[in-house]
């Protein structure tokens, strides 16, 4: 029989963490690319900084709370995201 020790649970734990910050990275600057935006361009129009934009496409950050939601909501129905942000 084989023991889980302590460390390989910690070990896993960072590997699903690093997955999950690449996965919402993917997500993000999937949103972007289908909407046709700059990295810039879409700083602006949901109203986050450039830097912000570039932390969560380079997986240094994830997008929580509001911002989450609204990048769902653009995935779904970017036409009315896009009209409410104006």
């Amino acid at each position: 029989m084989e023991v889980t020790t302590e460390a390989d649970i910690a070990r896993q734990a960072a590997a699903d963490e690093a997955q999950a910050m690449q996965d919402a990275a993917r997500f993000a600057r999937r949103v972007r690319k289908r909407l046709g935006f700059s990295q810039a361009q879409f700083a602006e129009r949901i109203d986050v900084s450039l830097e912000t934009i570039r932390n969560w496409e380079q997986g240094k950050r994830s997008p929580t709370g509001a911002a989450k939601a609204l990048l769902k909501v653009l995935e779904k129905a970017p036409e009315a995201a896009l009209a409410a942000l104006r």
